[in-house]
């Protein structure tokens, strides 16, 4: 089975469509925090960065006017679930590796506590890697979902950490790139 590249995630209508509403430069900065974190955590960096990029995909309930309504984001927030279901979908056509695509969603289900009660969640490695890349980018009142980028700027950055992705597995001996 090939690799599928953020490229190819990032070029499909859907991750267009929904990771543009929910702020394509916060889902960037979060690939590029996961691909750094995944390292401390001794987990694969090319699921870290993939789980980063989509892990706001279900984001696009909280628009307004064409705004993202933080406050209507905070009341009703359940993004993850629905980001982890359109994520897996998203994954599976493009061929992506079922279980790789299982582990993904499930990042992306849990790099969040936001929509469920107050009592926390334990986070297996990859999950955590995503929330702390999430956590990493954050602004105050969800700014991170407004900043721009340019659809040439995003392309290249994206090209960038698809590199250093490819880079890092090829310094990995098999038994390692199948790790998670």
């Amino acid at each position: 089975m090939k690799r599928v590249t953020l490229t190819e995630i990032h070029e499909h209508p859907i991750a267009q469509k929904y990771v543009k509403r929910a702020g394509l430069a916060h889902a960037i900065s979060a690939a590029y925090h996961a691909f750094h974190i995944a390292k401390d955590f001794d987990v694969n960096p090319d699921l870290a960065v993939k789980a980063a990029f989509l892990h706001d995909i279900g984001h696009y309930t909280w628009y307004r006017n064409g705004q993202w309504d933080y406050n209507l984001y905070k009341e009703n927030d359940i993004h993850a679930i629905k980001g982890a279901e359109r994520a897996h979908k998203l994954l599976i056509r493009l061929d992506e590796n079922p279980v790789s695509a299982k582990e993904i969603s499930l990042a992306i289900l849990l790099h969040t506590d936001s929509y469920l009660p107050e009592r926390g969640i334990q986070r297996e490695p990859l999950q955590r890697v995503v929330a702390l890349a999430d956590e990493a980018d954050e602004e105050p009142g969800g700014a991170h979902h407004y900043r721009n980028i340019t659809d040439e700027k995003a392309a290249e950055m994206i090209k960038k950490l698809d590199d250093k992705v490819v880079t890092f597995l090829n310094k990995q001996t098999p038994k390692d790139q199948s790790a998670s």
